[in-house]
């Protein structure tokens, strides 16, 4: 008798554990389904001039317009498409009209194009304020020799190009260039919580299952 109450306690313990577990999953994903509509709402909203002081937690994702010179300089950022179309992100100084200098990602271009002089000039740009996270500890370090970067690594790409640490993403350019504008989705973002849930709650079920075979099974065993 004790040992069938020492496992009903250890089987209840894992089921309540597991339903625990799926049901944080649950409450994860509601909160991952509202940042998603903020971040959506927030790259979709009219756009703003830049903010003199912009931060990541207060304008990451934010719409801005911005007009400039580009500079002269290209670093160039190795990047896969979704089509699994290898090239490069184009990042150039954008120098605006009271003297500030901030980074424009302006687009993708394919890696056949990357030694192409490309037009610098006058620009109006539409995009939005992106801090990347990209990279690891595994990412390569930038290629200075070849100008290839491997992630968009803000403090070094705005040490290079002599520029403030902030990223404005292209949605469109005018004049329109060879660089295709990439603009800034939630597609990269990961939301792999429901997933995640139903995992648990299945884990949940079989030990259930599980549990109860056990007991019944020794409870039906005859005594003596």
């Amino acid at each position: 008798m004790r040992r069938l109450f020492f496992f009903l306690v250890i089987g209840g313990l894992g089921l309540a554990t597991l339903l625990s577990l799926g049901t944080w999953r649950l409450k994860r994903l509601a909160w991952k389904d509202d940042l998603m509509q903020t971040i959506e709402t927030r790259i979709a909203a009219a756009p703003v001039a830049v903010p003199q002081s912009p931060t990541e937690q207060q304008d990451r994702y934010r719409a801005v317009t911005a007009e400039g010179e580009l500079g002269a300089e290209d670093l160039h950022v190795f990047w896969v498409t979704k089509d699994a179309e290898t090239g490069y992100r184009v990042i150039s100084a954008l120098i605006m009209g009271d003297g500030r200098r901030l980074l424009l990602d302006r687009g993708f271009i394919p890696a056949a194009d990357k030694n192409i002089l490309r037009w610098s000039g006058a620009v109006a740009v539409t995009g939005n304020l992106l801090w990347p996270d990209e990279g690891d500890w595994t990412t390569p370090p930038p290629e200075v020799d070849t100008n290839i970067l491997y992630a968009r690594d803000i403090a070094y790409m705005a040490n290079r190009l002599g520029t403030e640490p902030v990223l404005i993403v292209a949605r469109s350019i005018s004049p329109e260039t060879p660089v295709t504008p990439q603009g800034v989705t939630t597609a990269g973002i990961p939301n792999n919580h429901l997933q995640y849930a139903i995992t648990w709650f299945s884990l949940a079920f079989i030990w259930a299952a599980m549990t109860a075979s056990f007991l019944w099974r020794s409870n039906a065993k005859p005594k003596g």
